[in-house]
Formats: C-alpha cells, sequence, structure tokens
C-alpha cells in the first residue's frame, strides 16, 4: 500500500501543476507578492523564493480551515490538530519556528508555540504567500522555519458591500461568515463575522490511560468545540497619498470535553477549556512620491497594536487542583504546593498572555536601481499565570533594527542582502545577516540564499510550569531561566522556470539549528532551587520532572518539487512533492550520553496533487469541479510510536448560479472529503498520522451584494485592494 500510495504521487506529479502557482487566469505571470522582501515583486521575479496559493485556488478547493487549506495545497506542512491548538509543521519544525502573519502583522496565542488557527477566517483569505527559512531582514526570531502571510479581502470601492456564506457538513459542522463594508467620502469601514461548531467525533473507543488499556473511554479524537469572532477595521484616508486606520477584533472559543463516567480518574475529563482573545490597532501609511510615474513609491508607515490571548478551565466535575502559596502570609508554607476542590461550574484562569508591538518602516528607492527597506521593531510580553508561574507573573520585550536593500542594476542579476540588529533584556544583543541572489535567464530563474536566525526563549519556556498527562505518564514541565538563546543556519538553492502553460521549480534546503530548546527528563537534584518539588510526590507516584533545555542541536535538509501543466483554457493540473531528512541530537538519560534521532513528526516523504475544471456555460451558470489528493509516509516519533501513513482523496465543486444585474450573485457548492474512508483507528493517545473522522460531506451557500462604483485608479484604497503595494 504505500509503494502504490507513494506510486500514485509520483505518477501526479509527473502529469501534474505546481500547485502554488496561479494557472486559473492568463496573466498568472503577472502575479505580485510582497512577502519576501516587504516589497511588491511580480511572483516570477521575487529575489527571495515565495510560494502563493492565489484567490482561485482558494475558490476551487474550498476548503474550510486554514490548517485544510495548506494540508491540501503545498506539500511541506504537516498539522496534529488539539485541544491547544494547530501542531504545525514545516519542514520538520514546529509552530514556535513558524511565523504567521495577517496582512504583514504578527498573529497573536500561545508564545508555546500552539498558535490557534481558527482565528483565521478562510472565507475573508485573498490569497497567502509563503517563505520558507529565516530568509528576510524583516522577519525576527518566530520564523526559522518560514514565514506564512495571510493577505486578507479587502472591500474599498465606493457604495455598499455585504456577503453571507454558509457551511454545513458532517458532525455538525457550521461554518458561518459575513462581511458588511461601506465607503464614504474618505471614511471606509469593514466589518467581519465569523462563526464556527463541530460536534467532534471518535475514532475509537480504545485509550491507554493509567496504566491500563480502556475500551470504553468517552474521550473523542476531536472534541466538540464552538468559536465566534467579531472584527472591525476603519480607515481614513485624509489626502490621496495618505492613509489612517484604526482595527479591533474579539474572539471566544469553548472546547467541550464529555466527562468519562467510567474512568474518571484522568484529570483532562473533569474541566472544559475557553479561549478569550483581543486585539487592537491603529497606524497609517504615508507615500513620499509621485503615483503618475509609473514605479514604486518612496513609503512611511507606522502600526501599533495589541493582542490578548487568555484561556481558562471550566469545571464540569469536581476536580482537585494545584495551588502555589506565594507571599510573606504563608510563612513557612510559601512556595508549597495545596491540593484544592474545585467544583462544577467554577471557573479559573490558567494564562493570560498579552503582547503590545510597534513598527516604524520606510521604503525608499535610492539611485542606480537600489530599494532600501528599514524598519524600527518592539515588542513587549507579559504573562499573567497566578499557579503556573514563580511569582505569578512574567514579562520580557525585544527591541530589532533592519535595513535590507535590493540591488537591481544589471537587470539580469538581482542581490538582496539584510541585516538585522536584535536586542532582548535578558539576552543582550545579536546581528543576523541575510543575502539571496537571483538569476533571470528568460522564463528561468536561479536563486540562492543563506541567512542566520536568532530565538530568544519565550517567557514560558524561562518561567512556566505544568502538569501534563500522556498516556500513562503524568509529566511536571519545568521553565528554565538559565536558558541559552537558539541560533539557525539556512541555506536554499532553487531553480525554477516559469512559462505560460508550464512550470517547473525545483528547491534543496538546508537549515542548522543550535541550542535548541527541548523538554528532557531530569532528577530532582537537578531541579532549581526554589522551584517546588511537590507534584513528583512520595515516590509512589508516577511523575517525571521535565526542563527546558539547550540540549539539541538539529538539522533538517530536503527537497521542494512544484510543476504546473495549463492543460487549456479551462483545465489546470497541479502537484507538489516534498522530501525531508532531519537528525537531531538528544540526551539519553538511560545510556548517559547523546544519540541522534529523528525530528518527532518528521515524515520522509509528503504530496499533494489536484485537477481543476472550471467552465461558463452561459451567463447564468459557471461550473467549477476540483478532485485533489494528499498523502504522507509514516511520521517518526521517539515516544509514543509513529503516525501511521496515509493518502486522502477530496472533492469540490462549486456552481456560481445567474447575477441579478450587477449587484447580486449566488454560489453553491458541495462536497466529499475522504472519498475513501480513511481512518486512523490507533488508541489515544497514539494517533499521530492524521486524526480524520473518515468520508465526510458538506455544501455551502453564498450570496453577495455589491452596491457602489470602482474608487479612481490612482487612488491609495486601489493599489491596496489589487495586492500591489508594500506590506
Amino acid at each position: 500500500m504505500r509503494r502504490q500510495t507513494l506510486a500514485i504521487g509520483l505518477m501526479l506529479l509527473a502529469v501534474g501543476t505546481y500547485a502554488q502557482t496561479d494557472v486559473w487566469r492568463t496573466d498568472s505571470l503577472q502575479e505580485v507578492v510582497v512577502t519576501g522582501t516587504g516589497t511588491r515583486h511580480l511572483l516570477k521575479d521575487a529575489p527571495v523564493q515565495t510560494e502563493v496559493i492565489t484567490s482561485m485556488m482558494l475558490s476551487q478547493y474550498g476548503g474550510k480551515s486554514l490548517e485544510e487549506i495548506l494540508a491540501g495545497l503545498t506539500a511541506s506542512f504537516a498539522f496534529n490538530e488539539g485541544d491547544m491548538g494547530s501542531q504545525m509543521q514545516l519542514n520538520g519544525l514546529g509552530n514556535s519556528y513558524i511565523l504567521v502573519l495577517i496582512d504583514g502583522k504578527r498573529i497573536h496565542g500561545d508564545v508555546g508555540g500552539e498558535n490557534d488557527l481558527s482565528l483565521i477566517d478562510p472565507h475573508n483569505i485573498e490569497k497567502i504567500e509563503i517563505v520558507k527559512g529565516a530568509q528576510s531582514a524583516l522577519y525576527g526570531s518566530d520564523a526559522m522555519a518560514g514565514v506564512i502571510n495571510i493577505i486578507t479581502k479587502k472591500h474599498l470601492d465606493k457604495g455598499l458591500y455585504a456577503d453571507n456564506v454558509t457551511r454545513y457538513g458532517s458532525h455538525n459542522d457550521l461554518r458561518q461568515h459575513n462581511t458588511l463594508a461601506f465607503r464614504i467620502g474618505k471614511v471606509n469601514s469593514q466589518t467581519n463575522f465569523q462563526l464556527q461548531r463541530n460536534d467532534g467525533w471518535q475514532n475509537t473507543p480504545e485509550e491507554y490511560a493509567e496504566g491500563m488499556v480502556l475500551t470504553d473511554s468517552k474521550n473523542k479524537t476531536v472534541n466538540k468545540f464552538r468559536n465566534w469572532q467579531l472584527a472591525e477595521r476603519l480607515t481614513y484616508q485624509p489626502l490621496s497619498d495618505l492613509e489612517l486606520y484604526a482595527e479591533g477584533s474579539y474572539y471566544k472559543k469553548n472546547i467541550l470535553r464529555p466527562t468519562n463516567g467510567s474512568h474518571p480518574s484522568c484529570d483532562v475529563y473533569t474541566y472544559d477549556l475557553r479561549y478569550n482573545n483581543a486585539s487592537a490597532s491603529v497606524g497609517g501609511k504615508w507615500y513620499l512620491s509621485d503615483a503618475s510615474k509609473g514605479v514604486q513609491r518612496n513609503c512611511l508607515s507606522l502600526d501599533v497594536d495589541w493582542n490578548k490571548h487568555a484561556y481558562y478551565y471550566d469545571y464540569t466535575a469536581r476536580h482537585y487542583d494545584y495551588v502555589l502559596l506565594i507571599g510573606e502570609e504563608y510563612g513557612d508554607q510559601n512556595g508549597e504546593w495545596f491540593s484544592v476542590a474545585m467544583m462544577p461550574g467554577q471557573s479559573k484562569l490558567q494564562s493570560d498572555q498579552q503582547r503590545v508591538m510597534g513598527l516604524l518602516k520606510g521604503i525608499f528607492r535610492l539611485p542606480y536601481e537600489n530599494t532600501l527597506n528599514a524598519g524600527l521593531e518592539y515588542r513587549y510580553d507579559y504573562l499573567n499565570a497566578p499557579d503556573r508561574t514563580e511569582t505569578g507573573t512574567a514579562d520580557d520585550w525585544t527591541s530589532a533594527l533592519y535595513v535590507q536593500d535590493e540591488f537591481d542594476l544589471l537587470g539580469w542579476f538581482n542581490l538582496t542582502a539584510g541585516l538585522r540588529l536584535v536586542d532582548n533584556r535578558n539576552f543582550g544583543s545579536r546581528l543576523t545577516p541575510k543575502v539571496s541572489a537571483m538569476i533571470s535567464a528568460g522564463d528561468f530563474r536561479f536563486r540562492l540564499g543563506w541567512s542566520q536566525g536568532f530565538k530568544t526563549p519565550t517567557v514560558k519556556e524561562l518561567h512556566y510550569r505544568y502538569l501534563h498527562m500522556m498516556g500513562s505518564s503524568t509529566f511536571y514541565n519545568i521553565g528554565n531561566v538559565h536558558l541559552n538563546p537558539q541560533t539557525s543556519n539556512y541555506y536554499s538553492a532553487n531553480a525554477e522556470y516559469r512559462g505560460r502553460q508550464f512550470t517547473l521549480a525545483v528547491t534543496g534546503y538546508l537549515n542548522k539549528l543550535d541550542n535548541m530548546i527541548a523538554l528532557v527528563n531530569v532528577s530532582e537534584g537537578e531541579i532549581p532551587a526554589g522551584v517546588t518539588t511537590a507534584y513528583l510526590g512520595d515516590g509512589s507516584t508516577k511523575v517525571q520532572a521535565r526542563m527546558y533545555k539547550n540540549m539539541d542541536d538539529a538539522r533538517t535538509c530536503g527537497v521542494d518539487v512544484t510543476l504546473s501543466y495549463k492543460v487549456m483554457k479551462d483545465l489546470s493540473l497541479s502537484a507538489a512533492y516534498s522530501y525531508l531528512d532531519t537528525k537531531a541530537h538528544l540526551y539519553d538519560e538511560h545510556k548517559d550520553r547523546m544519540t541522534t534521532v529523528v525530528i518527532d513528526g518528521t515524515a520522509y516523504h509528503k504530496w499533494s496533487a489536484s485537477a481543476m475544471y472550471s467552465h461558463t456555460f452561459c451567463p447564468l451558470y459557471k461550473l467549477g469541479v476540483s478532485l485533489s489528493t494528499r498523502g504522507s509516509s509514516t511520521r517518526y516519533y521517539q515516544n509514543n510510536g509513529n503516525g501511521a501513513p496515509y493518502q486522502i482523496w477530496r472533492i469540490n465543486t462549486t456552481h456560481d448560479l445567474g447575477k441579478t444585474g450587477k449587484t447580486l450573485a449566488y454560489r453553491l457548492e458541495l462536497g466529499v472529503d475522504n472519498i475513501f474512508n480513511y481512518v486512523d483507528r490507533t488508541m489515544r493517545p497514539y494517533h499521530l498520522g492524521n486524526n480524520t473522522s473518515g468520508t465526510t460531506v458538506y455544501g455551502t451557500f453564498s450570496i453577495k451584494f455589491n452596491y457602489g462604483k470602482k474608487v479612481k485608479k490612482n487612488n491609495l484604497s486601489t493599489k491596496q485592494h489589487s495586492n500591489d503595494e508594500e506590506n
């Protein structure tokens, strides 16, 4: 089966297309990207290799979540969705090494690395740009594996715009999206709402817990959840070259977990999870040069934003929680843990993570075809975790200065070089260089890149403490204030042919990381002074202490192959293949020496492919059909068994119905995911390959109302609407 799966992937690759290329539009070669350098370039001329998932690809594929979209339309990503976040991997490195941006701004989630990607409404995405490795000086510590920039839809025409998208599918899965936008004079307003809910599912009643195999567990593979988000953006354009904005959002998510009446001893069954997020931002952009010259313009921009990510336990059954006594009033008991009974209906804050960021940047066109990009950034992180830090709170700040120059005097040769200077309160300063070069020869492009990364420990890695249960084992995870920063060297080489009908890209990379931070088993004697050992008990309990340490040096290397072929005007094929090899050095406590292992979650082979057909039969009806597949070989893990290989097929159809004049538009979407009903029946918590529930069906109905007219083409907002400006 594994050989057949790989053969299918390679066969599709041989006849397929490049999944990150816009092959549905005749002007696909004119696709503009901004993420790699912060300045706009045609995709084929981007000095830093950039992969794009376009609006047409998003529309044809019909993914219900960002995880589905990335896994289905690229071959480099892997996911293990869980209650705490998406557990994403890019080319072998996890969440904490992947920077996720929304319109160029960092998404705010768990600084421990488990970002909740349901914050991103898939129906509000215009396109997605992906840059792998720490190749750009514009981005800091969280981008060692790469950058994902989600570019959202902007409705900036004069008049009124409104839409409604309702999707319903298996497991009572409901996805609701609404937009209301209007422009009056110099003011534009856009309000977005999203609602998501799912009843969850159980792939198997078997679960390994408390040292035994339970055959009647009530715990689910994916728990029931519901979330909603409301966001508002206001823009004001007092001058043709100046725009000011203010925006904010509120997000709430509940994860409802069943109480296991037969085996209530495991504490994960005694409380639900609740997440509250909020954000607020202000800023503006000022263009300093004349738009009539037809070239990219000098500009200055300022952004200031605040974000909050908090999560709570909402208790559904009696639960004995540990409370750390801190303060002089506790006398000799100060620093000890005591058991406190929590009753159904009570709630308790687990952590409240807040962040304030400011970014001032400018882009300047200099003589001799030089473009200078410079910026100054400040970030403040605050953690409030009353029962999980030594003092109840912790904080940190980081400032950065970056400069990047694009030299394009020769036309056929582009050199982009940058420096980023980082200063952290706890770890001092570090300068990291980035260099990329591109040679153009007709439809061919050849790129080389080298960059260094620098990542300081997060507030959680320094200070956080918590109990974590996995199968029959319980771990007491401990932060470590003596950690050192992580560093990396990333090397890449890319060869690309991009023609009108056929595209082929081959990229090889090597990412070497030093001082990687990992949770390592430690003895009681290794726990720092002042950290309680009450969790470890008297030796009769199976609680293992683990502490964050700089124990790993690692390297990831691989090859990504993507290609495309536009068979005819209405038919395009697509495929992508990723080979990955990883190695890390871990301390083996039993052998008392360093050992070489594969990084958890690594799959040597991943692939995706699709065939997409779109045809307008008459002014009243347009049909779109997408048949796609994605798969992975075995995913390797050090402790809990390996994740099973899989191959999943999906079909999505779109039906654009007749418009009412130019005001109303309708779309019906019907699809089947996991056509051949693949399900991983491995017992919990060892289902580490894929957690799909099997065959699911869904339907979506959309209606759009647009009453207005286009703004002038030389207007700043029009440039934003076409995504043809700097990020």
